[in-house]
């Protein structure tokens, strides 16, 4: 059983690692870490905020302003909008059907009491009687005898007079509440009518009975005027500058001092859930945008994780130097000290990823960047501009690279980008004068500073971290003073000066067709180390001695001339050389043909030609632009420094024939570089080789059989070695 659980756990955790190296995984892992740390960077505080202060509280201290803001007072703008909400009058629709009911039923009371009256029955109790019976109001028994007596015309010209009051007092509308006052006033206005007491006594018990409103309340229209008159309330905004006094000590504290402290965010009665999901979430999209970014326009770096690492280290490490430079804000608020945002030096994260990968990605993570520092300030569009205007200098400033100098020149750049943000950005948000230029000059050129310091002490642990090869260490490499450079100058000359003038050649190549010049410098400066296992072997090494291939097989000759690659690649590794010079050296001949060596094997022994294979060098082919730049420099220096003094026009044509010879040996199939590529090759090469091989004077004798010294220039027959071309034998 104990072995059994053994077997099973060793199985587990076997699994577990494979799963936790997959690809996939790692990618995930480089994912994950920067959410992390840009979601613990942003939410964390360094130091606890105290202020949490309740209304009618005494402040304890005197807390200042530490950037300027400017806020909505809601209270205030609330207010302001009930006020203009109550003005809005009660909204009513008018009926014009009522009126019209009205009439029609005081028409049929008058003509009821006009049938009564105008009736044949001679009996006044019988007509009172049916009077009383048709009226839908009482009326007095005086007012009743006096109706009955009363001709019809007289009460339908009453009806008449008595329809038009109506219509004259409700024209305007009547609502419920002034339904009082109407009658009031056609009562008034019954009383100067020419009519007898009794026909006013019933115009007034018909008004009484009949009127009602016609002017009715709109709810639904009154609330939309109300909203739109409250909305059309601009919000009441008050401006809190850096550095002003917020509340004194001593002071009451008011719902004024509280909306202020929030809107600076330096008030928090309690930790909020709600901020740190929306945080969170926040970040999620903007990782998950980066990766995808880099999914859809990078996959070379997409799959190499390496890659990702290094991208979310960066930007975590930007992050974290942000929050140290933040932090100086929290506990005393000043007016310098609010503007402090402009000295985060969002340029390092570009720089690096510019130099270490490429431009792009360097782009595309400054806005990451710049977006995450915003945030960190609180939301602070300036200090979010300037990032991102600094960063994408920073990227431009480096996007070249070729000496040190650039880095410093790099962070000049990233300083005076700074500046100008701080002034446009302090201008456009009303800093004080007195604040911007220092402001503007001293965290401007602090941010540039910050920038360059951070990325050249960054670079060396990158490169020894991650294994990527920086400008900076390429330049580093270039130093005459490298130990395996001087180990070359004193144990092989001849093969150092031949790989500085590659050097010469590669680099002018490299710059025509747009190949990354610092790694063909260096290939070509190391591209022959493997030469100092037997330098005497190699003809620029010799000096006059006697060539020990005159006394060795061609085969044997072979081997040791080809083995250089092979020790090349191994004293590289032992030095610690960086890959991509590693490569270079392991392609630099490919697999060409020891083309000397194979032609004097087929002059001794004719009748059995020997094996091509055998003389061809162990490869692989060049894999990339720069490797094949190195190999055709290589092969087109040691062939016209073979020709001695070349006449004009011959190094062209030589030039021009080794660079078909690749070619149509297969030599660049797999490195990508174009026949245009190699036309501007073959035209950069020339112009180096003709500046070195110029026309030379030739000086007349001293008396006495002497030549006049010429020093470098003088000319010297130049040693062949043996055979056409000395690379064959240089290799």
């Amino acid at each position: 059983m104990l072995h059994r659980s053994a077997d099973m756990a060793g199985v587990f955790f076997a699994s577990l690692k494979q799963t936790l190296q997959s690809p996939r995984v790692r990618r995930a892992g480089a994912a994950l870490f920067l959410f992390l740390a840009a979601t613990l960077l942003l939410s964390f505080r360094f130091y606890p905020e105290r202020v949490n202060l309740k209304v009618g509280q005494v402040a304890p201290r005197t807390i200042k302003a530490p950037r300027t803001v400017v806020f909505e007072d809601k209270v205030r703008t609330e207010e302001l909008r009930r006020e203009a909400a109550s003005r809005v009058p009660r909204m009513y629709d008018l009926d014009p059907r009522v009126v019209d009911s009205i009439i029609t039923e005081t028409g049929e009371i008058i003509k009821a009491v006009a049938r009564v009256a105008g009736g044949q029955s001679a009996d006044a109790q019988a007509k009172e009687a049916v009077l009383r019976e048709a009226l839908p109001f009482p009326l007095a028994d005086g007012v009743i005898k006096a109706l009955v007596r009363t001709p019809p015309a007289k009460l339908d010209r009453l009806g008449r007079e008595l329809g038009g009051i109506i219509q004259q007092v409700m024209a305007d509308g009547v609502r419920q509440e002034d339904l009082a006052a109407a009658k009031k006033a056609a009562a008034e206005r019954i009383e100067f009518l020419s009519a007898e007491p009794a026909e006013k006594a019933l115009a007034r018990a018909i008004v009484q009975h009949t009127l009602r409103p016609n002017k009715f309340y709109n709810a639904a229209r009154t609330e939309m005027l109300q909203q739109e008159a409250a909305e059309a309330v601009a919000p009441v905004e008050i401006m809190v500058r850096a550095g002003e006094k917020i509340i004194g000590e001593g002071e009451v504290v008011t719902p004024e001092h509280l909306a202020k402290l929030k809107a600076v965010g330096l008030y928090e009665a309690r930790f909020s859930v709600a901020a740190l999901v929306g945080v969170a979430f926040t970040v999620l999209l903007l990782v998950l945008g980066l990766f995808y970014y880099l999914y859809q326009q990078h996959r070379e770096i997409y799959r190499e994780t390496s890659y990702l690492y290094l991208i979310a280290l960066v930007i975590a490490g930007v992050l974290l130097v942000a929050k140290l430079i933040l932090a100086i804000n929290v506990r005393q608020a000043s007016g310098f000290s609010a503007q402090l945002g402009y000295a985060v030096p969002v340029a390092t994260a570009g720089m690096l990823l510019a130099i270490l990968l490429n431009a792009r990605v360097a782009a595309f993570a400054v806005s990451v960047t710049a977006i995450l520092v915003g945030m960190m300030t609180g939301d602070e569009l300036r200090f979010m501009l300037c990032g991102f205007l600094t960063g994408i200098t920073g990227v431009l400033s480096v996007s070249r690279l070729s000496r040190r100098g650039d880095l410093v020149r790099a962070g000049l750049y990233v300083g005076g980008a700074a500046v100008f943000a701080a002034v446009a950005v302090g201008l456009f948000s009303g800093t004080p004068p007195q604040l911007l230029l220092p402001v503007s000059l001293g965290l401007g050129l602090a941010n540039g500073l910050l920038s360059s310091i951070l990325t050249n002490g960054a670079l060396p642990v990158i490169d020894y971290l991650s294994g990527i090869t920086s400008p900076v260490k390429l330049l580093e490499l270039t130093n005459p003073g490298e130990p395996l450079l001087k180990r070359l100058l004193m144990e092989a000359p001849g093969t150092y000066h031949h790989s500085i003038l590659v050097g010469n050649l590669g680099e002018a190549a490299a710059e025509a067709i747009g190949a990354d010049v610092l790694t063909v410098r260096a290939g070509a400066y190391y591209h022959d180390i493997g030469k100092l296992r037997r330098p005497s072997f190699f003809i620029e090494n010799q000096m006059g001695q006697e060539n020990p291939h005159d006394k060795l097989a061609p085969t044997l000759s072979t081997l040791i001339v080809t083995s250089h690659v092979k020790d090349g690649v191994e004293l590289a590794h032992s030095y610690r050389l960086p890959e991509k010079i590693v490569e270079i050296i392991e392609q630099h001949h490919g697999t060409s043909l020891a083309g000397f060596f194979y032609q004097k094997a087929l002059e001794a022994d004719q009748k059995k030609p020997p094996n091509e294979r055998d003389f061809r060098y162990p490869g692989p082919k060049p894999q990339t632009r720069e490797a094949a730049i190195v190999m055709l420099a290589d092969a087109v220096e040691a062939a016209v420094r073979a020709l001695g003094q070349p006449a004009p026009g011959q190094v062209e044509g030589l030039v021009r024939r080794i660079i078909k010879e690749k070619l149509y040996d297969g030599q660049l199939d797999e490195s990508a570089l174009t026949f245009r590529d190699l036309e501007m090759i073959a035209v950069a090469f020339t112009k180096v080789l003709s500046g070195i091989f110029h026309s030379r004077l030739e000086y007349p004798e001293r008396e006495g059989g002497k030549e006049d010294s010429g020093g470098s220039d003088s000319p010297k027959p130049a040693r062949k070695g043996p055979g056409a071309r000395e690379s064959d034998v240089a290799g």
